[in-house]
């Protein structure tokens, strides 16, 4: 059910996903979603959050060791990977949480999620040789840079804008690494 709401989420945005779209996209019954999740809605979308969050940050930390070009691009290439499975049709659950929560807990819950990935790829530029205030910098600028081309990817309907921003932020893991 959390990866069913993962995808619904991430497609849909906060406010759109019902429990309806996940039941029919996990073929599972209305009575098992409250069984796992008494608390609704919110409860459920708690559990999108730090699932996905813990897998991202889990292929983020199989980044470290890594010279730091191999970091950015890898980092850049599950981002695109996903993009392209959907067809540039979703997004980050992360993200659209953020844009639509509605309480102080779930936004407090995407701050965590991103700023635990910007630690981690911190902490990998950092091991391929950036100094500890550009890897802090560069890492939060990797973290909003593909959000927005995330974004942009979606309003096009295609990988284009993604693939230029993607570029331009190799260019600078390239001379980080310098």
């Amino acid at each position: 059910m959390v990866e069913g709401a993962t995808e619904v989420l991430a497609r849909r945005g906060l406010h759109a996903t019902a429990f309806s779209e996940v039941l029919a996209l996990t073929r599972t019954s209305r009575g098992s979603i409250y069984h796992h999740f008494p608390g609704g809605k919110a409860e459920l979308i708690e559990a999108v959050l730090e699932d996905f969050s813990a897998r991202l940050d889990d292929a983020l930390r199989a980044l470290h060791g890594k010279p730091v070009e191999a970091v950015v691009g890898g980092a850049l290439q599950m981002w695109r990977n996903k993009l392209l499975r959907n067809d540039c049709e979703s997004g980050c659950p992360v993200a659209a949480v953020t844009v639509a929560a509605n309480s102080t807990r779930l936004l407090a819950d995407c701050r965590q999620a991103f700023d635990q990935w910007i630690a981690t790829l911190a902490s990998a530029l950092r091991a391929g040789g950036v100094s500890a205030a550009q890897a802090g910098t560069f890492a939060t600028l990797l973290v909003a840079a593909v959000q927005g081309a995330i974004l942009l990817a979606r309003a096009h309907g295609r990988i284009d804008p993604f693939d230029d921003i993607a570029m331009e932020l190799r260019a600078q893991a390239a001379r980080l690494a310098a």
